[in-house]
């Protein structure tokens, strides 16, 4: 006997196991399923998605080409800000989870639905994105978690009994019970985890990485590029070797993936600590991220004075935990967001990088609002400067340490 119907559900579908599972036991629960999936530059046949989607029952499916936006609105700040969580994760997954977000309350608006799904672990950090993000964006929003539902985490402790219930319900899946890791991937990075990752300890497989050649087997000539920034937002890249240029955002960051990817650039391994309380490792591939991340931080040393630049850093710290945490639509996220662009307003100019097996190595920068004066700094010119003055500056920043000396004397 079927359930009473429950009303409608937007699930965020992703066409794998555990969405294909979801969409199916949402169906079984009473609910009407349409499904949401959101093109943020992953490797996907959405059109087979869709079919998929609609063949085991959902009502319509929502594919939304979200790339531009996640490109401009999303990559864009977090190159502005040099965000690095913990001063390592570029935060791929953090900044698609936003995007996502609101382009599924879009779509369940449309529907007059306030029920939303997700195929996101009880022990993760995505279902705090994606509920704090949908939680910001519509009040009145419902969330249904099976990975957080008793019952559905009894009947499936694993892997294995996911598997074992799309077999029985002829749910075609690619999955198998001895893949070695999970994988996300977006336009700014693939993400691995899980498996036979989970061991801090353990060697990635070379045949894991998708983005980035082996930087050993990269190519033994490197590629020279210049990248233009305004407002420390980049506008142009070109090659230096062979005259390519991108100046569209999204064009810009898809070809700096492929070229950078091509010379083994943006590889991580790293221990993270996850919002929920556990430390998590994943290995990380972001070429392209990694590449704007250098230049963008370079440009702002010559072009954003010292005492702004310390306040942008200790925004910036903010903003990746912000961000890591799914806090991008909260009040405080948006104010350093406002802060760390206006910082951005002299960082402009080209810098010149070049790639070379899996690095990126700073060749030249150059800008209209350059701080560095060479006649100042040179040591063959005197400059705008008495050498002499330096003595009273020395003997002034001496005091706090002379006095400090003289108080571990008295206690010795």
């Amino acid at each position: 006997m079927s359930k009473p119907s429950k009303g409608t559900v937007v699930l965020a579908y992703s066409g794998g196991l555990d969405t294909s599972c979801i969409l199916v036991w949402l169906l079984e629960q009473g609910y009407e399923v349409i499904a949401f999936l959101a093109d943020v530059g992953q490797e996907e046949d959405f059109e087979a998605a869709r079919e998929k989607a609609l063949k085991l029952g959902a009502k319509k499916m929502y594919i939304v080409d979200c790339k531009t936006e996640f490109v401009e609105n999303f990559i864009w700040p977090a190159v502005q800000a040099n965000a690095r969580y913990e001063d390592r994760y570029p935060l791929g997954t953090a900044l698609a989870r936003p995007c996502i977000a609101r382009n599924m309350v879009e779509a369940a608006r449309k529907e007059s639905c306030t029920t939303i799904s997700h195929g996101a672990t009880g022990k993760g950090n995505d279902q705090i994105r994606f509920e704090l993000s949908c939680f910001a964006l519509n009040p009145e929003v419902r969330v249904v978690a099976p990975w957080r539902d008793s019952e559905f985490v009894k009947n499936f402790p694993g892997r294995g009994e996911l598997l074992d219930y799309a077999a029985a319900r002829n749910i075609p899946v690619s999955a198998s019970k001895d893949q070695p890791w999970s994988m996300d991937d977006n336009l700014m990075h693939i993400s691995y985890e899980a498996g036979m990752l989970e061991n801090p300890a353990t060697k990635p497989l070379q045949d894991m990485y998708r983005m980035t050649c082996d930087p050993e087997k990269a190519p033994d000539t490197p590629v020279y590029l210049t990248i233009e920034f305004k407002r420390g937002v980049p506008v142009k890249v070109t090659n230096v070797d062979d005259g390519h240029v991108e100046d569209s955002p999204l064009a810009l960051f898809t070809y700096l993936n492929k070229v950078a990817g091509a010379h083994g650039v943006g590889r991580i391994d790293i221990v993270e600590n996850r919002f929920i309380g556990m430390k998590s490792r994943g290995v990380y591939e972001t070429p392209a991220g990694t590449v704007l991340l250098a230049a963008h931080e370079d440009l702002e040393l010559l072009t954003m004075d010292r005492e702004v630049r310390k306040v942008k850093q200790a925004l910036s710290v903010q903003f990746c935990t912000q961000v890591y945490n799914g806090m991008w639509y909260s009040p405080e996220c948006e104010y350093v967001r406002h802060c760390i662009d206006k910082s951005q307003e002299n960082v402009q100019g080209k810098v010149n990088v070049k790639l070379y097996k899996g690095n990126v190595y700073i060749t030249g920068r150059e800008s209209d609002y350059s701080l560095y004066n060479e006649e100042l700094v040179s040591m063959d010119v005197a400059g705008n400067y008495e050498p002499h003055d330096a003595e009273g500056f020395i003997k002034i920043n001496a005091v706090r340490l002379k006095e400090h000396k003289r108080l571990k004397k008295a206690f010795q």
